[in-house]
């Protein structure tokens, strides 16, 4: 045991803090017999390492290998640091909904604090709010605030790429708020066209919505989109399914969009049967005040300490509700504490590893599935091969249900298929690899799509 912990400056220091002048003394009450000494252990590993390990052993009492997971379509497949778990489940934290007393709230809204300043260091917009329920009502609520701040406007376009969750509730809200909601279809590239969506646009417009990556995978040409709404006098809104790829693409805020908004269950929150979730929402400093939800701001108190404060309020809980901006929109704040611990240990290069990470499996993937292309039409194909995407991808398949079901029995969940989505898309299935997946995984998802596609 001394030899093992021999040269420690930290073990010394805690030694003479106890009044014990060495670890053999520490242990002196502990028979010699029973004593284990030194523990031969293998070099460390990671947390994911360590976690596959033990798939494998869990794996032994499965009549099939462990699944293969490249399941997406809006909910993504990401590394969980344990770290995660044993905040939340602190009593202090697990409980947390919302400040009721901020005044007495100050770890609670210094989290919420550190939750806006990341969405915003993500989005490169000026402000962001305390979260949302989802992606699907943070678009909501972005129709919501272009049609609060062009009163005179009644008319949102949105692109057909659109995730079509976000599309089915936008609906709903949009017929009990008089909104007329006009699509703009994608073209043979997989994106948003651009001369449809200028045939859509006019004076009538309050807003366009655009998803990057759509709901392909595909990335949007953003710089040109917002170039369009702005040329109509309409407020632009990009809107994100797979916050990781905000590592290493361009968000919204750098085109001068007026909202950025959209899902960030990819930072921290596990693929539980899809939820819970958690929105986000981002804004320019000239809409802060249509902002749904509320804001978390930094000052001192009388003695020139550091503090913080409900800076605004604008749901019907703290307001009359004639003036409340939001009646959908809440604090979410076990899961916005989630996310923020996550993006406090990846920090920027972390993310953009994340990112490279996804990136590059999928790539990795696609180039496999070109290979692989036959002849005579059969098997499965890229639905839009060429255009640039993230981590996921469509590709082309008459039976999609019948395919995965195939796969699946092979411990492999091998992706979504886009029936089950919404039955205006390309008959096919959704494919999304992240960086929790290995390039053995991958190689089996290949081979899989060979035999039985």
């Amino acid at each position: 045991m001394h030899r093992y912990l021999a040269g420690s400056d930290d073990r010394r220091r805690m030694l003479e803090r106890i009044g014990c002048t060495s670890v053999e003394e520490l242990f002196a009450s502990i028979p010699a017999e029973v004593r284990c000494g030194p523990l031969e252990l293998p070099p460390g590993r990671s947390e994911e390492e360590v976690r596959r390990e033990f798939w494998g052993l869990a794996g032994r009492n499965l009549t099939t290998e462990c699944a293969a997971c490249f399941l997406g379509a809006g909910v993504y497949w990401h590394v969980q640091p344990a770290v995660v778990d044993a905040l939340l489940w602190r009593g202090e934290l697990f409980t947390a909904y919302t400040p009721y007393q901020p005044e007495v709230s100050q770890g609670t809204l210094q989290a919420i604090f550190e939750f806006q300043t990341f969405v915003c260091q993500l989005t490169e917009m000026d402000v962001a709010n305390a979260s949302m329920y989802d992606g699907a009502t943070a678009v909501v609520e972005a129709a919501l605030l272009a049609r609060r701040v062009l009163p005179a406007r009644n008319r949102v376009v949105l692109a057909a790429t659109l995730h079509p969750d976000s599309k089915a509730v936008l609906r709903t809200y949009a017929e009990a708020q008089g909104i007329e909601l006009t699509e703009v279809r994608w073209d043979e590239a997989g994106r948003l066209e651009a001369g449809s969506l200028t045939d859509a646009l006019g004076p009538d417009v309050c807003a366009v919505i655009v998803q990057s990556p759509n709901v392909f995978g595909v990335i949007e040409d953003l710089q040109a989109v917002g170039a369009a709404a702005k040329g109509a006098g309409a407020l632009a809104v990009h809107a994100v399914a797979e916050a990781t790829s905000l590592g290493i693409l361009a968000p919204g805020g750098r085109f001068g969009f007026d909202v950025v908004c959209g899902e960030l269950q990819a930072f921290g929150i596990p693929a539980s049967f899809g939820g819970p979730l958690l929105g986000f929402f981002a804004v320019r400093q000239n809409h802060l005040r249509q902002m749904p939800g509320r804001l978390v701001g930094e000052t001192v108190d009388v003695d020139g300490r550091r503090a913080f404060v409900l800076t605004l309020s604008t749901r019907e809980q703290h307001i009359r509700r004639a003036k409340a901006t939001s009646n959908i929109c809440t604090n979410h704040g076990l899961m916005a504490l989630a996310a923020t611990i996550v993006l406090s240990l990846l920090g920027k290069k972390g993310v953009r590893e994340v990112g490279v990470a996804s990136h590059s499996l999928a790539e990795y993937v696609k180039s496999g599935i070109r290979a692989q292309r036959r002849d005579d039409g059969r098997g499965v194909r890229l639905a839009f091969d060429g255009s640039p995407t993230y981590n996921e991808f469509l590709v082309l398949h008459d039976d999609p249900d019948g395919l995965l079901a195939q796969m699946q029995r092979e411990g492999i969940l091998g992706g979504v298929a886009t029936p089950a989505l919404d039955g205006a898309l390309p008959r096919g299935v959704l494919i999304a690899l992240t960086e929790r997946n290995t390039k053995e995984e991958c190689d089996r998802l290949l081979e899989a799509l060979r035999r039985l596609a």
